[in-house]
């Protein structure tokens, strides 16, 4: 987890003073995005009428309930707040049923650990209860900490130290001469995504893999531990899924199809993301005796956490025993689907989601962003028992499956790809919910509707716009010292005005299969940066109790996210034409394509200097023979990778967005006078839009992920890569396949232009 701080008096002097700012607009606002002036007068009165629906009460009787039992797949309570919902769903007026996937999910069966030699250790492997935590204490259905998908093993070997167990991490181990194969490495949270860490060990030759949480990261180096405070006390462990998910999510025997009866599955051993060695998250306290054991060259500066102790590279001369068994059965996953029928363009899909599955109890991941799903569709089956009907149909899931490897959201997608790619306009995603800062990423065509929609939410603290508020923090984060580039570019953005911009979307929650499989434009929403919850990320502490003292108290805002949710799918429901702006994605794509030159242009001086260095031998003159440090290995020249073609979709498409958005204005001007066709015709096209970004061949040896804009990267995990063909070829010097990229992309775009010409053109027909 990212945590986001704002320092209260610059805050505030922002907030003062970005109001007036809030009307520029480099792409010429004209009003409520999709809507005549009538129809935006009364798309506000619907939406105050929707507020006005929205108790916070109500979330937190459904998140007490729902967080009272472990909520793993595949457990009793799992499938017990599935059949909770369905009820509720059809009481509140919606069509609903369960739609069930028998998936791959292993659960322990036997997890030990322990250190031999002259200091010997036995791992607890166990949460124990704490005081004032009442669902702390129970043991009936709550699994031992686990990373699912790891591999079964029974082995001793010495321990490695590996940092985060990043590459830049095992090129350090390498140039102090220490191997890692034939060793369990140990490894700390963070740095990277989890599931990384064991694939990289794997792939050094080590034979298990220990992830742990230090202090440093999430426990009592950023705050009071729990329940004195809200971060992870010292036996506090993180589970989570380890899957080669940058390979594809889902079920791993049946890639790119829903695991209904009758799929092709493969076997066992031929699924491409489960790993081979045992992995085994533990705590601090349990983690402290193994690093202590350690020898070995003392770790640099940026490798050491807050234990106290000096941490060491090893290997250790004891070994560590570790035992991993698990039962590798099929358990059913229960995605709850609800829908109301569109009354003017039902084969027009508005879908909505958020996970209900957690590790144990689940209280902030993810049932904070359930409930507050589930407050939406309270309100909107009260207004269509009022009479409101959706010009398009809404579809409202709470998936099932999505901790161990999204297997509910891409299961169902898979299984109804050819329907979402004909009717569905857009995902909007949530999972966790804190308090603090509306944070929103996703397709840019959509990122002006977000805005518009934040402008007109109040921030249950401050009392100004939530975008108001989200302006400020951007602002902020980016004067940061430490500021990355983009953080920087962000606020510059932000200072100047016009949208606060949306982040892309990598992975990590369940809009994947939707955006980088299908191709439906998707976003991704919640609120954090205030909150405690943090520390007991996927810990038995992520319950009621920790919720409502540390993270959103007074469910003020769950409210803010049901109201900022609920207004972009009742505007996308009811837009004349769908509030899709497409010079916000040209700006966009014109940074992704400045950053390739800049990247290239890094590399070129970065290995330039190397050579440098190395032809000189200036390395070999600054180690110290008593702990000698070789010299990094010779990278390779950085040719001329050809981005002109890139450079070229680019321009054409930025003409092409201005062209769309001065067409679309002024039909907006006109009240979107349309025929009852021509107005079919462009949804149908804009709806699409986002597809013509995908290429069925896929990304570079991952053929699931399609989008060529957006996608995690291979070794970032969650984290996105945007043209991500050309830009991780980049940064791996795989210099020919940068180039050719470069043009399967811009002919990806080039295609994206030409459907945007399209709908151009039947903006421009008089009706």
């Amino acid at each position: 987890m990212t945590r986001l701080t704002i320092r209260p008096l610059l805050a505030a002097c922002l907030l003062a003073s970005i109001g007036s700012a809030l009307a520029a607009d480099d792409h010429h606002d004209q009003g409520m995005l999709g809507f005549s002036t009538d129809g935006a007068a009364a798309q506000q009165s619907l939406e105050q009428r929707f507020d006005a629906l929205l108790d916070p009460a109500d979330q937190r009787e459904w998140l007490k309930q729902m967080s009272s039992g472990p909520n793993q797949v595949g457990s009793p309570h799992d499938k017990a707040n599935a059949e909770f919902m369905l009820a509720k769903f059809k009481e509140w007026g919606w069509d609903a049923h369960i739609e069930t996937f028998d998936v791959l999910y292993p659960t322990p069966k036997k997890v030990a650990l322990e250190l031999k030699g002259p200091h010997p250790y036995t791992a607890k492997l166990h949460e124990p209860p704490v005081p004032g935590d009442a669902t702390s204490g129970i043991k009936e259905g709550v699994l031992p900490p686990y990373n699912v998908y790891g591999g079964d093993g029974d082995v001793s070997a010495p321990l490695v130290y590996v940092n985060y167990g990043m590459p830049d991490d095992y090129k350090d181990l390498a140039r102090r001469g220490i191997d890692v194969r034939g060793k369990i490495v140990i490894t700390r949270y963070g740095g990277g995504w989890r599931g990384l860490k064991p694939k990289l060990a794997q792939e050094h030759g080590a034979v298990g893999c220990l992830i742990y949480s230090d202090p440093r990261d999430d426990g009592y180096a950023e705050g009071d531990t729990y329940p004195q405070g809200g971060w992870r006390p010292e036996d506090g462990v993180q589970r989570g899924s380890v899957a080669d998910m940058q390979q594809y999510p889902g079920d791993p025997l049946t890639p790119g199809v829903g695991s209904t009866p009758g799929a092709k599955r493969l076997a066992l051993k031929d699924a491409k993301t489960i790993l081979k060695i045992p992995v085994l998250p533990i705590s601090y306290a349990d983690a402290t005796p193994l690093l202590k054991s350690l020898t070995g060259p003392v770790a640099p500066e940026h490798w050491r956490g807050a234990l106290p102790i000096t941490y060491h590279m090893g290997p250790s001369k004891a070994q560590a025993h570790l035992t991993v068994q698990s039962d590798w059965g099929q358990k059913p996953v229960y995605d709850v689907i609800a829908t109301l029928k569109g009354s003017t363009e039902p084969d027009r899909w508005v879908v909505r989601g958020n996970h209900h599955d957690g590790w144990v109890f689940g209280a902030w991941d993810p049932l904070a962003g359930n409930v507050a799903l589930l407050a939406e569709a309270k309100a909107i089956g009260t207004l269509y028992k009022q009479g409101w009907r959706p010009q398009r149909t809404l579809v409202y899931a709470s998936w099932d499956g999505e901790e161990a490897g999204l297997l509910g959201s891409t299961e169902w997608a898979e299984t109804h790809a050819d329907e979402l790619k004909q009717k569905a306009v857009l995902y909007l995603n949530s999972d966790t919910n804190g308090r603090g800062f509306l944070e929103a990423g996703g397709s840019h065509s959509y990122q002006h509707l977000v805005n518009q929609v934040a402008a007109g939410v109040t921030d249950p603290e401050t009392k100004v716009s939530v975008l108001e508020r989200m302006r400020a923090h951007v602002m902020v984060q980016g004067s940061s010292k430490d500021a990355k580039a983009e953080a920087k570019e962000f606020a510059k953005l932000a200072a100047a005005g016009g949208d606060v911009p949306i982040a892309a979307l990598g992975s990590g929650s369940d809009y994947s299969a939707f955006l980088q499989h299908v191709g439906v434009a998707s976003l991704d929403l919640g609120f954090n940066g205030e909150d405690d919850n943090g520390g007991i990320y996927h810990s038995a502490y992520d319950s009621f109790d920790h919720y409502v003292r540390f993270g959103d108290p007074d469910f003020q805002y769950g409210v803010a996210l049901s109201k900022v949710a609920g207004h972009i799918v009742l505007r996308t429901a009811d837009a004349s034409v769908l509030p899709m702006r497409f010079g916000d994605f040209s700006d966009t794509l014109d940074r992704y394509v400045d950053e390739l030159h800049k990247l290239v242009e890094d590399k070129r001086k970065d290995t330039e200097q190397q050579h440098q260095l190395l032809d000189k031998h200036v390395y070999a003159l600054v180690s110290d023979p008593t702990r000698p440090i070789l010299p990094p290995e010779r990278d390779s020249d950085v040719p001329d990778i050809k981005l002109a073609p890139l450079d070229e979709a680019a321009k054409k498409l930025k003409k092409s967005a201005q062209a769309f958005d001065d067409a679309y204005g002024k039909r907006a001007a006109d009240g979107f006078r349309l025929s009852a066709g021509q107005q079919q015709q462009v949804n149908e096209l804009m709806g699409r839009m986002e597809q013509s970004l995908t290429d069925a061949s896929g990304l570079p040896g991952r053929p699931w992920f399609q989008h060529m804009i957006y996608a995690p990267g291979m070794l970032t995990g969650y984290g996105v890569k945007t043209v991500p063909g050309v830009r991780e070829a980049i940064e791996a010097r795989r210099w020919d396949e940068a180039g050719q990229f470069a043009q399967v992309t811009a002919k990806t775009l080039d295609g994206y232009r030409e459907q945007l010409d399209k709908i151009t053109a039947m903006l421009k027909k008089s009706s």
